[in-house]
C-alpha cells in the first residue's frame, strides 16, 4: 500500500509560481514512476507531468516550458515547479505513483490563478 499526500496549492496571481510537493509513504519510491495530474471542474483528468524510475520526464504542451517535475528518492518526494502560471492552469492537482503493483493516487491539492 502506498499512501500519496499532496500539499503547495493555493492562490496565486497570473505569472506567478507555486511548488507542489507529493510525499510517498513505503519504500519502494524509488522504483516507481511518479506522475502530476489536473481536473478542472467540468473536465477530464488530465496528465501533467511525468518523470520515471530513472529520471525521464515528460510534460503535456500545455505546460512545456513553464513546469518542471523533479523527485528526490532520499525523502520519497517528488515535486511540480509552476511558473508563469495561467488561469487556465486551476484546477486540482492529483499526485500519482505508477509501475508498481498497481496504480496510487493522492487526494488532490487546488490550485487557483487569478486574472
Amino acid at each position: 500500500q502506498v499512501q500519496l499526500v499532496e500539499s503547495g496549492g493555493g492562490l496565486v496571481q497570473a505569472g506567478g509560481s507555486l511548488r507542489l510537493s507529493c510525499v510517498a509513504s513505503g519504500s519502494t519510491f524509488s522504483l516507481n514512476g511518479m506522475g502530476w495530474h489536473r481536473q478542472a471542474p467540468g473536465k477530464q483528468r488530465e496528465l501533467v507531468a511525468r518523470i520515471t524510475s530513472g529520471g525521464t520526464t515528460n510534460y503535456a504542451d500545455s505546460v512545456k516550458g513553464r513546469f518542471a517535475i523533479s523527485r528526490d528518492n532520499a525523502k520519497n518526494t517528488v515535486y511540480l515547479q509552476m511558473n508563469s502560471l495561467k488561469p487556465e492552469d486551476t484546477a486540482v492537482y492529483y499526485c500519482k505513483s505508477f509501475g508498481g503493483i498497481r496504480d496510487y493516487w493522492g487526494q488532490g491539492t487546488q490550485v487557483t490563478v487569478s486574472s
